[in-house]
């Protein structure tokens, strides 16, 4: 891919209230590659996303996609930063097997290779896939 500066991963489909100044600032922090996460404490929700487990550092020690039996409560949505070196794994990482159906997948077999970290979202995320969501993010954001 001949990159040549870190990556900031997002899904275009969400609106968030906050910024992502402090999430940027926590990966050059830690000096690795990092994602998003929210407590979620919904067990059916929690089979249908990425679920983290992660040390008071931030650490993921565990990560895990859709499990059956969740280990924890953190859910993590499509936002990462990744080192320019890691984001150069990717080839690597489909070469053994890594899902590239979703994005999480990439972040989930990077966890198992070398440290990621975990930085905890300071408000809401809002996602939007239909119509029905859109307006009310809409209504949302005009207060």
């Amino acid at each position: 891919m001949n990159l040549q500066d870190d990556l900031l991963v997002i899904a275009g489909d969400n609106a968030l209230d906050f910024s992502f100044g402090g999430f940027i600032r926590f990966a050059k922090e830690k000096g690795t590659s990092c994602v998003m996460c929210h407590e979620e404490n919904d067990i059916k929700k929690q089979q249908k996303t990425a679920i983290i487990v992660k040390d008071e550092s931030g650490l993921i020690t565990s990560y895990e996609e859709k499990p059956k039996e969740p280990k924890g409560n953190l859910a993590v949505p499509p936002f990462y930063c990744y080192r320019v070196q890691d984001a150069g794994r990717i080839e690597e990482a489909v070469k053994d097997g890594c899902n590239t159906d979703a994005p999480g997948s990439f972040a989930a077999w990077l966890s198992h290779k070398t440290d990621v970290h975990a930085w905890l979202m300071p408000g809401k995320r809002y996602d939007i896939g239909d119509m029905k969501s859109y307006e009310y993010v809409q209504s949302v954001f005009s207060k």
